[in-house]
């Protein structure tokens, strides 16, 4: 059952967690409030309040022991103010860069995706758009690619003891061809997203007049090569190749053979940063979450594209 509870009634450490994060806000000095926890959030914990005498209910994200592993709150508060200028995102309202504790506005009205969703064309073509808008929009302060992520947790594994696969060795030889073939090329910077998961797109949760598409929880952004976002978007949703090049002439208005290739090189890349960071945090978590399996799967889902007889093509298309 949810509990709420008022402020003042935490009993458990998370609850005096976000009691003291309530306190902090300036402009709710003084006021009632009452909060609910929100399922879902691996690295976080999440927040429904509400505050006496406001109109609007607030999100309050709790930043997780570890997570600044692996996050840059900094940049996920820049990229999340600027995707709310476009009006994409929900009003930020408080952020310290301290800790990283950021509240925002509840969006209500809206309902989370999931992955049957992903099937609509009406929701494909939805996402395109703000991927469009979101990659034409002012650049982030920091620049991690896909090569920075991947390397970054192969090395925070290795400093953990982690366990990798027997074929470890293999996969980053492919792993290196990849990025030589992009790095020769040239990277498409763009401000990206990063992290596509069904849940951080939210459509109306109710008949009549449609909602615009919105998009939360920035904190994988940062700018990276463009054909990442759609590489990484087509693997998260099992969009077969037939449908990955018709969304590509949706983005760019056609099908290009070298942005073909780089989608699809970047699925493999893709996977091969989530079985990375899930080799990490089976080390660090103690969640009930199977990272092993998650890890395993992701590494079985890049050898699919990096066996593929026509990755030497994919390369040279590059």
């Amino acid at each position: 059952m949810t509990v709420r509870r008022k402020l003042g009634e935490g009993a458990t450490v998370h609850e005096r967690n976000v009691e003291a994060a309530i306190a902090r806000v300036p402009q709710w000095h003084g006021k009632g409030a009452a909060y609910t926890p929100l399922v879902g959030g691996l690295m976080n914990q999440n927040w429904l309040v509400e505050i006496s005498g406001d109109g609007r209910r607030y999100f309050i994200k709790v930043p997780g022991e570890g997570s600044e592993m692996f996050i840059d709150r900094v940049t996920a508060n820049e990229a999340a103010r600027n995707a709310h200028a476009m009006g994409v995102a929900p009003e930020v309202i408080f952020f310290d860069a301290a800790d990283g504790l950021e509240i925002s506005e509840f969006l209500e009205g809206y309902r989370a995706c999931t992955n049957a969703d992903f099937g609509d064309a009406a929701i494909q073509a939805d996402v395109l758009d703000l991927y469009r808008r979101l990659h034409a929009g002012p650049k982030l302060g920091q620049t991690k690619t896909i090569f920075d992520m991947i390397e970054e947790h192969i090395e925070q594994a290795r400093e953990l003891g982690a366990h990798f696969p027997q074929d470890m060795s293999w996969l980053m030889h492919r792993y290196n061809q990849a990025k030589s073939a992009f790095l020769a090329s040239g990277l498409d910077l763009v401000p990206c997203f990063n992290d596509p998961m069904p849940g951080n797109f939210l459509i109306s949760a109710e008949s009549g007049a449609p909602k615009p598409m919105k998009l939360i929880d920035y904190e994988f952004a940062s700018n990276n090569e463009r054909s990442y976002e759609l590489g990484v978007l087509f693997a998260e949703m099992f969009f077969d190749e037939h449908l990955t090049e018709a969304l590509i002439e949706q983005y760019l208005g056609e099908v290009r053979p070298q942005m073909v290739a780089r989608v699809i090189l970047n699925r493999a890349l893709a996977d091969m940063k989530w079985a990375s960071w899930a080799v990490v945090n089976r080390k660090l978590k103690d969640w009930d979450f199977d990272y092993q399996k998650y890890g395993v799967w992701k590494y079985m889902r890049a050898r699919d594209v990096m066996y593929d007889p026509r990755w030497d093509g994919w390369l040279r298309l590059v």
